[in-house]
């Protein structure tokens, strides 16, 4: 049975863990799905991770849309979440304009949109249009400049601006929050005092959930290793050696065979 935004919601109260994995592609997001992942999310980290770019910053609507669709054909139970990239939600109006065509015309469940207090009206606008809404704190991947990461949330000020942010948006009506790259502590914290699940990605191991990038799990190799990321295959190289033993056959002549021939 197909996930909702309310059955993650409530996944909480029962203490059920989260499962979410991004996934940019039909038979990707067919094979996680199968696995029971409960929560695909297209997100503009396949700038970084499909399409070679430095930041998310180059990603646009028409790129989440685009491998939204194929994801949203695959997915018979997990709820589908496309990210709203860059400087797609500027105003309340541009948000629901673009959150329409992830999920009205290419099949997303939700949209999941970085910030709080600075996008307030934006979510709001959302949530009051019938727009399921995931949140995002923490670190901003979008508001990062060039791969300056760093753990947010360490001051004090910085994490009473998360806590802020926390039940601003629980208040809004998401229903789920992402936290990024905070301190364990604080995101146990979070997660204590909001209804909503929280879902980390560097954040601990008392959210509710856990999310990470496909191919970091994979073992596909990018230009960042994060500390948080454990690898449970080493598909680079299953890949590398493929292609290898496909190249051999060929140069010496012994693909295709007789058998593989018509």
């Amino acid at each position: 049975m197909k996930l909702t935004p309310d059955d993650i919601y409530s996944k909480k109260a029962r203490g059920e863990k989260i499962t979410a994995l991004t996934a940019y592609d039909f038979p990707t997001a067919r094979i996680l799905d199968g696995a029971g992942v409960d929560v695909l999310v297209i997100g503009d980290s396949l700038g970084m991770v499909l399409l070679g770019d430095e930041t998310t910053h180059q990603v646009t609507v028409s790129d989440v849309a685009y491998h939204t669709k194929a994801v949203a054909k695959a997915a018979q139970r997990a709820l589908v979440v496309a990210d709203m990239p860059y400087r797609s939600y500027l105003t309340p109006e541009e948000a629901l304009s673009n959150a329409r065509i992830l999920v009205r015309d290419s099949g997303a469940d939700a949209v999941k949109i970085e910030g709080g207090v600075a996008i307030e009206e934006q979510i709001r606008h959302l949530v009051r249009n019938g727009i399921p809404v995931v949140g995002h704190i923490g670190v901003l991947p979008q508001s990062v400049e060039g791969k300056k990461y760093r753990v947010f949330g360490k001051s004090e000020p910085e994490a009473e601006s998360i806590m802020k942010d926390a039940k601003l948006l629980e208040s809004l009506g998401v229903f789920a929050i992402v936290l990024e790259c905070v301190p364990g502590t604080l995101a146990a914290r979070v997660t204590a005092e909001v209804k909503c699940p929280t879902i980390g990605i560097g954040a601990g191991a008392s959210t509710d959930g856990q999310i990470l990038v496909v191919h970091d799990i994979l073992g596909i190799r990018s230009s960042v290793s994060p500390r948080f990321v454990r690898r449970y295959a080493d598909l680079e190289n299953v890949i590398k050696q493929a292609a290898e033993g496909y190249c051999r056959d060929v140069a010496a002549g012994t693909f295709p065979s007789q058998k593989e021939s018509f």
